[in-house]
């Protein structure tokens, strides 16, 4: 699906952390729509680093660009010298989606000096390009704040969550001092689809339960989920919101959800039916503090200003999922 009249074709195109998840998915958007597109990715790969919770440091995989015909630079956000590769290029749109995302990460410097600190580069790139800077933010600037989560209302509570917070006020004082450029931060909810199997533990519990299931074993949840509701939106979803983001002409922070929360006892009851499953939930404790119990995005504005309109119920975006979830059954993610 085309989700702007905007010709991408012979525009030169970066997306920052394009062997992750969205990334990839919104290279193989403009590769398919946009033939003769110039996409650049730029993405440091995963490798055998890990923080101290465990996670790796790094989910950009290769498998995930299989098919992809674009170019491909392997480098860090947080190197300069990896960066200034990115100087002898003329883009035409920055999407920028490469960062430390996992939320459990709690070195307060690594995520800063990561996510923060080269966040001042790709905005003085896209202001040397003229070209519209399109970012992600997080739903975890809200924190635990009672939903509806509406822009303007923040409260991080994680590093994570706190280094998008501070993106989004570089981004609002940039663009007040350069007001011709567009720079807009996309707050993404709870993202799943193809491509997230990559993300390993961090992946959304959409794909961890199908796998559950796929492999005869119980579903896991925390005691009282079905009162833990969350906005999951579909990855397609979210690669429509990167596109009308590039074309709106509208500086600003915009929240990415279906406005619809859903319990997480919804989600194993969709999985148990599309998979032909029936299996009793075993109930855990939950181990984490700073939890999201509920989350809702308020996406008025986005509807308002990028012409956002979610496409996919959760039911519809399952089923869609579905053969990705089946077809990484079992696998390595190495």
């Amino acid at each position: 699906m085309i989700y702007s009249d905007t010709d991408f074709n012979n525009k030169t195109v970066l997306i920052t952390g394009g062997a992750g998840f969205i990334g990839s998915n919104l290279a193989f958007y403009f590769q398919k729509q946009f033939p003769s597109s110039r996409i650049v990715i730029f993405d440091c790969f995963r490798n055998d680093e890990k923080f101290t919770n465990g996670n790796l440091k790094s989910f950009g995989h290769y498998k995930n660009l299989i098919g992809f015909k674009g170019e491909i630079i392997c480098g860090n956000i947080d190197n300069k010298e990896d960066l200034e590769q990115l100087e002898s290029y003329k883009f035409d749109y920055i999407f920028h989606h490469a960062a430390i995302s996992d939320t459990r990460v709690y070195d307060q410097e690594s995520v800063f000096r990561t996510n923060i600190n080269s966040f001042d580069f790709f905005l003085k790139l896209g202001l040397q390009n003229s070209a519209p800077l399109i970012y992600a933010s997080s739903a975890a600037t809200y924190g635990n704040l009672p939903s509806p989560q509406m822009i303007g209302i923040e409260n991080p509570e994680n590093p994570y969550g706190y280094s998008k917070y501070i993106m989004d006020q570089m981004a609002i004082q940039f663009s007040k001092k350069h007001p011709n450029m567009t720079i807009v931060g996309l707050r993404f909810f709870n993202v799943y689809g193809d491509g997230e199997f990559y993300k390993n533990k961090t992946s959304s519990m959409i794909i961890q339960i199908g796998h559950q299931l796929l492999s005869g074993n119980k579903p896991k949840l925390f005691f009282n989920s079905e009162n833990i509701k969350r906005d999951f939106v579909y990855i397609d979803d979210v690669t429509q919101s990167n596109i009308k983001a590039a074309v709106a002409n509208k500086s600003g922070i915009y929240n990415v959800g279906t406005g619809i929360p859903r319990s997480f006892t919804d989600i194993v009851e969709i999985l148990q039916d599309k998979l032909k499953t029936n299996l009793d939930i075993e109930f855990i404790n939950n181990p984490y503090s700073g939890y999201q119990n509920h989350t809702q995005a308020d996406i008025s504005l986005s509807e308002k200003y990028l012409d956002f309109h979610p496409q996919f119920s959760l039911e519809e975006g399952i089923e869609k999922y579905i053969p990705y979830i089946k077809s990484t059954h079992n696998s390595q993610p190495l």
